[in-house]
């Protein structure tokens, strides 16, 4: 059974940078896809970032491309998020998740895992 753990929240203001991390455990880590979603307070869960198994593919929502970076380390099982240029609409709860798949899933649906999320506050 997959375990995730996201750390790295907090709050700043615009413009800063924040690094998510996502520590895996229990699985196959290098066989999994990863990627990293977030909910703001009345909406639904929204697709960020996703990487493949090996780290080479990468997939982002428009609203992130060119200020997001996602990235994994296979041999600590760690995935992270680097979030720079952050703005008060990136505000919400990220969630990890990892899914046993050679595609790029980027629907929740897609994924089997899930961590408990951290609280990431932008303010203006």
């Amino acid at each position: 059974q997959v375990q995730l753990v996201e750390s790295g929240g907090g709050l700043v203001q615009a413009g800063d940078s924040l690094r998510l991390s996502c520590a895996a455990s229990g699985g196959f880590f290098n066989r999994y896809a990863m990627g990293w979603f977030r909910q703001a307070p009345g909406k639904e869960r929204e697709f960020v970032a996703a990487i493949n198994w090996s780290g080479r593919s990468t997939y982002y929502t428009d609203s992130v491309k060119g200020r997001f970076t996602i990235s994994r380390d296979s041999a600590k099982n760690q995935m992270y998020l680097q979030m720079n240029s952050l703005k008060p609409e990136d505000t919400g709860i990220y969630y990890c998740a990892a899914a046993n798949t050679f595609l790029l899933p980027s629907t929740p649906g897609g994924y089997g895992y899930w961590g408990q999320g951290t609280q990431v506050t932008v303010s203006s």
